[in-house]
């Protein structure tokens, strides 16, 4: 079978491709990314091309590979490019979508080619940086001060400033705008600080730190998408014989994307023109208002749900989606009680419920394999940082106790209670199936449940700080709720638990 080349473009159905035009290839390098990762090939890459088919954005990217695993080989055989399959659910339908994305220039390796690396400093065109080499990688490693080639993210970026700032001679209109899109809050500042840290600790001259801080621009930005990546080897060879070409970097996304740019200078917002091509790119002076609809309204709604599934018997989100009980405790979970305490002067309703809608139609998709077990991981801190905020804005309200996150916090409770211990590893059953409790606190939470009543448990649970971060006995009747709940999840199960709160909510 032919492999995804320039040349098999014009033989491609448009009608079923987005496929890019011949023009692209002949586009500037505006980009430089730090990082292959599927999520920026997901995410940010593929905004730029669907803004290049458009005639936006006009320009390529330049990747450095960052790890030292694999090779670079793939993208040169493809000249750079890779199809993305888009499948979910939007408004309530299934949906998909097949894109060739040709928005990579050409890939580099750290290791191997810096001295091009630096070369591209002398490209004017080159405007914007990306990255995303997860979380551990926006750290200062001290021995990059020392080292011709740097091995941290960070180190590699100020060598390239440095570079840039040589060859145009500390020129202002030099400057570059990052983006970094690591899953860190304010990872922007983040960055630009351990870079400003490193330039003092190499010792670099008065001109190049004051062009550092003065015309460089760091961006704290926020991204959110499932990027599963690559296919099961079946699935793709049959996609592939109904395209009509091979492709090794084939990878798999959602239809919802966010990529959320704080940023309050004009400027910048005209360099990120593909924004105007993407309803998902947002660019706003202040992008924490997303970050608080996708910490409470998906992220605690995953964490509020998850045990309360996998002791019901559901192995995977989608699943527990099909069940028309457990989708109906859901959708009152989001919008009857979580919305409500969502909104506020920066949020709107309006948003949080269209937010809410979306979260529901990711949790729908039939494409996408989440596990519930991987979502409990490190239950006991997600509680803490997603859920008890909501609760602390419940009681602030003197809003009625909400059942279903009462719930929640039940089967959060029943989740940790270990069935056998063979530390430092603890374990739980549910269902005949024994399932290990994968948190820091497994020993701290096996221990409350020595406790001779389910009321005792409870509220010892509550009091103590070191499990929700906050002492819980203070709101009236919720230790009460979740007891009432924790006692019929281990008299009947999740699923007559789960009618009898519905059944209840609606008499209220």
């Amino acid at each position: 079978m032919t492999t995804l080349s320039k040349q098999i473009l014009p033989q491609l159905d448009s009608g079923q491709i987005s496929v890019p035009a011949a023009d692209v290839f002949g586009l500037p390098e505006k980009v430089l990314q730090f990082g292959t990762g599927v999520l920026l090939r997901g995410l940010p890459d593929h905004f730029i091309d669907v803004a290049n088919k458009k005639g936006v954005f006009n320009g390529r990217i330049l990747v450095v590979k960052s790890t030292n695993t694999g090779g670079t080989d793939g993208f040169a055989r493809q000249d750079g490019m890779y199809t993305l399959l888009e499948r979910g659910v939007i408004d309530g339908e299934v949906q998909e979508q097949v894109f060739v994305n040709a928005s990579i220039s050409r890939v580099l390796s750290a290791a191997d080619d810096w001295d091009q690396i630096l070369m591209a400093a002398a490209n004017p065109s080159l405007q914007l940086i990306i990255s995303n080499t997860t979380e551990v990688g926006i750290v200062l490693e001290e021995s990059d001060i020392y080292t011709a080639v740097p091995v941290s993210f960070p180190g590699r970026l100020l060598a390239f400033l440095e570079e840039r700032f040589r060859v145009f001679d500390g020129a202002a209109e030099a400057g570059m705008v990052i983006v970094p899109t690591e899953l860190i809050v304010d990872n922007g500042i983040r960055l630009r600080d351990i870079v400003t840290r490193l330039a003092i600790m190499k010792g670099l001259p008065e001109a190049f730190m004051n062009w550092l801080a003065n015309d460089n621009n760091f961006c704290n930005s926020l991204v959110d998408c499932i990027v599963p990546g690559k296919l099961p080897i079946a699935e793709q060879a049959a996609i592939e014989q109904e395209l009509g070409y091979h492709d090794e970097l084939m990878i798999m996304s959602e239809p919802y994307r966010l990529w959320a740019i704080e940023t309050t200078q004009p400027a910048i917002r005209s360099l990120l023109s593909f924004a105007a091509c993407h309803e998902g790119v947002v660019i706003a002076a202040d992008i924490n208002k997303f970050r608080e609809l996708k910490l409470r309204l998906l992220n605690a709604t995953h964490t509020l749900t998850c045990g309360l599934a996998h002791l019901w018997g559901f192995a995977t989100v989608k699943a527990a989606m099909q069940d028309t009980v457990f989708e109906s405790f859901i959708n009152q979970l989001v919008f009857e009680e979580i919305v409500p305490l969502v909104i506020s002067e920066d949020i709107s309703k309006e948003e949080a419920v269209a937010f809410g809608k979306q979260v529901l139609d990711r949790f729908r998709n039939p494409h996408i394999e989440h596990l519930w077990l991987s979502i409990t991981a490190q239950y006991t801190s997600k509680m803490q940082m997603r859920v008890v905020p909501l609760l602390q804005k419940q009681y602030s309200q003197k809003r009625e106790i909400p059942q279903c996150i009462a719930a929640g916090f039940a089967g959060f409770l029943l989740f940790m209670r270990a069935e056998e211990v063979k530390n430092p590893v603890y374990q739980g059953k549910a269902n005949g199936q024994v399932y290990r409790i994968n948190d820091d606190k497994a020993a701290l939470l096996a221990t409350q449940w020595q406790k001779p009543d389910l009321l005792q448990l409870v509220q010892n649970s509550f009091h103590n700080v070191d499990i929700f971060g906050a002492d819980l006995t203070i709101y009236p009747g919720f230790a009460e709720a979740v007891c009432e709940a924790l006692g019929l999840l281990l008299a009947q199960g999740p699923e007559k638990t789960v009618r009898s709160i519905l059944a209840k909510k609606s008499l209220a």
